[in-house]
């Protein structure tokens, strides 16, 4: 019965949060100009817009390129701090709350203090400032995953190695990094949604030169409501889903690898 009430309880779950969704994406496939139902019939004319029009093509390829960007530099800052943090340091404790914070705080006030910075800086309204804009929201999470993935190795194996004569960057290379490798793209993955997703900082650390797909289906909401919009999001989520997909796959393999 406990088995059978769980089982009832997380199935509601996912039908609450997928329901909007299955509600919605259908009219990305509509001929018609309003999201409405019934659908007149399908089309997909408005992932042709999204494709032909200069300004969604345009933030597609600054999503893609911002996100790239974001998700390489989070993911070597994310790892160095889970290696350091890994060690028992001086005020490790406090040094991992503010590595955390950019979870907690408002991301209004993140975006109007890194604004302020980046001007006094003189690199405003570019990709660079976007980047490290997304950064510091995205190490965070690059953060927990990496770390959760090193405390899973035992140190007996890299003291092994390092009791053969392995330098201290031999066994990162050969030891460490092989198996964190499922948090490392647990967390890279995490970086890359988490920038397409980034509305706010985005608002206000880029500049026209530098608008996201995020930021343009803001803009569009606020112009004009079309199933463009929608198309869009079919495409976040279609990327998601494929993201995860190759996730799980990476981290099912890795699994049967250390069960071997």
């Amino acid at each position: 019965m406990a088995r059978l009430f769980k089982f009832a309880f997380g199935a509601a779950a996912v039908v609450f949060l997928l329901a909007p969704l299955l509600a919605i994406l259908p009219i990305a496939f509509t001929s018609s100009s309003f999201l409405a139902y019934p659908i007149p019939a399908f089309s997909t004319r408005w992932f042709a817009e999204l494709a032909n029009t200069e300004a969604w093509r345009r933030s597609i390829v600054n999503s893609l390129l911002i996100g790239t960007g974001t998700t390489l530099l989070s993911t070597v800052l994310g790892m160095l701090a889970a290696l350091a943090l890994r060690r028992r340091i001086v005020f490790g404790s406090a040094l991992r709350t503010i590595f955390l914070l950019p979870m907690v705080v408002p991301a209004v006030v993140l975006g109007v203090g890194l604004q302020i910075l980046f001007a006094r800086l003189g690199f405003a309204n570019t990709f660079a400032a976007v980047i490290v804009a997304h950064t510091v929201v995205a190490v965070p999470f690059v953060l927990v995953s990496i770390t959760a993935s090193l405390e899973g190795i035992d140190y007996r194996v890299e003291r092994a190695a390092a009791s053969l004569g392995a330098s201290p960057r031999r066994v990162f290379w050969k030891i460490t990094l092989p198996l964190a490798v499922p948090g490392v793209l647990s967390g890279a993955v995490l970086a890359f949604a988490t920038s397409l997703d980034e509305v706010v900082l985005t608002l206000f650390v880029a500049g026209p030169n530098q608008l996201t797909l995020a930021r343009q289906m803001f803009s569009s909401i606020r112009e004009n409501i079309s199933p463009a919009i929608v198309a869009a999001a079919f495409l976040f989520i279609v990327g998601t889903v494929l993201l995860g997909g190759m996730l799980a796959a990476v981290h099912r393999r890795a699994r049967l690898v250390t069960a071997g």
